[in-house]
């Protein structure tokens, strides 16, 4: 699949906000700071259609973009740590909820991961959390080209491992590097096929 048009369409605080469900829709998230937006920009070909910014928590509202008018791709706000106050935590934590268990048209989950971390409690607890509520969603690997050539297989498997403690089989994994382009093709092939079950 090649994207020829990404546009954004419109930002949502509350799930009812959000556009007609009549096209398939892909959402990202991830811990703040993984590199989310410099993802979904790289995906699309566009350096500044997702906002960027070196502070944590960037992204407070559900965002759709239109995608090939036949698609949307959504950037939610981050879970885990971010600058933000108690109150707005829990906060993000409703919306984000509300919207995953709620969108009908919701057709995978993409869950980033920052691939120079050891595994994160935050990001295996939100992963098994999808599994209770039957969320369908792949992992994403972040920021693959800062990896020291003898960490990126050791890396990976260590995620598997402790994913493998919790589930009987692995959901699909994408490795990615935003500067580099790398993982593009294959989510968009994987985007594709699933289109096709709409």
């Amino acid at each position: 699949m090649k994207i020829n048009k990404a546009e954004f369409l419109t930002s949502s605080s509350k799930p009812n906000q959000c556009p007609e469900a009549k096209w398939p829709e892909y959402a990202f998230i991830g811990r703040s700071n993984v590199g989310k937006s410099s993802l979904i920009n790289m995906l699309c070909d566009k350096n500044s259609l997702a906002k960027t910014s070196s502070t944590p928590g960037k992204t407070q509202l559900v965002n759709h973009f239109t995608i090939n008018d036949s698609w949307y791709l959504v950037d939610l706000p981050g879970y885990g740590y971010a600058k933000v106050s108690k109150t707005q935590r829990k906060e993000f934590k409703l919306l984000i909820d509300n919207y995953l268990r709620h969108r009908s048209n919701l057709m995978c989950l993409f869950i980033l991961v920052d691939s120079r971390h050891k595994p994160q409690s935050v990001d295996l607890e939100f992963m098994h959390q999808m599994g209770v509520w039957g969320i369908p969603f792949v992992i994403v690997f972040t920021k693959f080209d800062k990896l020291k050539p003898s960490e990126k297989e050791k890396n990976i498997e260590d995620y598997k491992a402790a994913l493998l403690k919790d589930w009987e089989e692995l959901p699909q994994i994408f490795v990615t590097s935003a500067e580099k382009g790398d993982g593009k093709n294959e989510i968009l092939s994987f985007i594709e096929h699933v289109n096709e079950q709409w």
